[in-house]
């Protein structure tokens, strides 16, 4: 894992990751936006061992990308929410999933179709300029460092 000190690492990519790059955390974050909620759910899902499954759901809720809410009093039990942070992880899932299905996907499984429930089109992930609508290819993007605090683009 990186370092926390990000004196000479002054990068989103790299803090994003602290939460986000271990290997489960990911798929905690897709069953969620699939519905799961609960310990349960997400350990029978993912197969995931129970004291690791427990971790990550705490590494989300501490970064403020999941909640946990008690849905029970008796006994007591919770299930996790993801919050507009972790609803705004559908859009690199949906990219990783494309690159996956792209790049390392097992010619057997099936491909996962991802569609706007409303009128049935086909929902994808993409690069687009703010100004004309263009989707840039990598010889097209150019990337600057900004100051510190500067509101990003």
């Amino acid at each position: 894992m990186l370092g926390k000190d990000y004196d000479t690492q002054a990068c989103s990519i790299a803090r994003t990751l602290e939460i986000v790059g271990e290997r489960w955390t990911l798929l905690v974050v897709r069953d969620a936006l699939q519905g799961k909620k609960r310990f349960e759910e997400f350990q029978a899902s993912l197969g995931i061992a129970r004291n690791v499954l427990a971790k990550r759901l705490d590494t989300l809720v501490e970064h403020g990308v999941m909640e946990r809410v008690p849905y029970s009093e008796r006994p007591l039990r919770h299930e996790y929410r993801l919050t507009e942070a972790g609803r705004e992880l559908r859009v690199p899932l949906i990219g990783l999933l494309r690159w996956g299905e792209r790049h390392v996907h097992d010619a057997d499984a099936p491909h996962v179709r991802v569609s706007h429930r409303d009128c049935g089109g086909d929902v994808v992930a993409e690069l687009r300029c703010t100004e004309c609508g263009a989707s840039p290819t990598p010889r097209e993007v150019e990337v600057e460092r900004r100051s510190p605090g500067a509101v990003p683009a």
